[in-house]
């Protein structure tokens, strides 16, 4: 599934509700290429939307925490946040840590999140979740 048709599938406008008041509902987001997240989030910023993570937001979809202002950002019980190094492909298709990018990423999530991220070791090729208590802790629930 493509960015675009990650983001309509997961952006549920409630009914009856004018534009202004919409939720975008993130849940099981498995990220893609940071240029595109940054591209829709700055778009989903401007919009004025209200974001609710509801799900797997993982990878690239973690900009969300850096993009959308966090009085327009909530986390329900089923919020799960995967956090990784950036990687491209490399010789015979191999993927390979882009050193650059991760520091980029890193750089873009807030306080709160880039210390999660550190007591565990950083970002690495290796997977680590943030979800539950933890999670609930830095973010309004929905």
């Amino acid at each position: 599934m493509n960015l675009l048709s990650g983001m309509l599938a997961a952006a549920l406008s409630l009914a009856g509700i004018g534009a202004s008041h919409a939720v975008v509902r993130i849940a099981n987001d498995q990220g893609g290429l940071i240029q595109s997240y940054l591209d829709t989030y700055d778009e989903l910023d401007s919009s004025g939307q209200m974001v609710m993570i509801d799900g797997l937001c993982a990878s690239a979809c973690t900009i969300v925490l850096a993009a959308i202002p966090r009085d327009r950002l909530c986390v329900t019980s089923n919020a799960n946040l995967a956090f990784h190094a950036a990687w491209e492909f490399g010789v015979h298709g191999r993927a390979i840590t882009n050193r650059e990018a991760t520091r980029m990423l890193f750089a873009m999530y807030p306080a709160q999140v880039r210390r999660w991220i550190a007591r565990r070791g950083g970002l690495t090729p290796r997977t680590i979740f943030l979800r539950g208590k933890p999670l609930q802790a830095m973010y309004r629930s929905c």
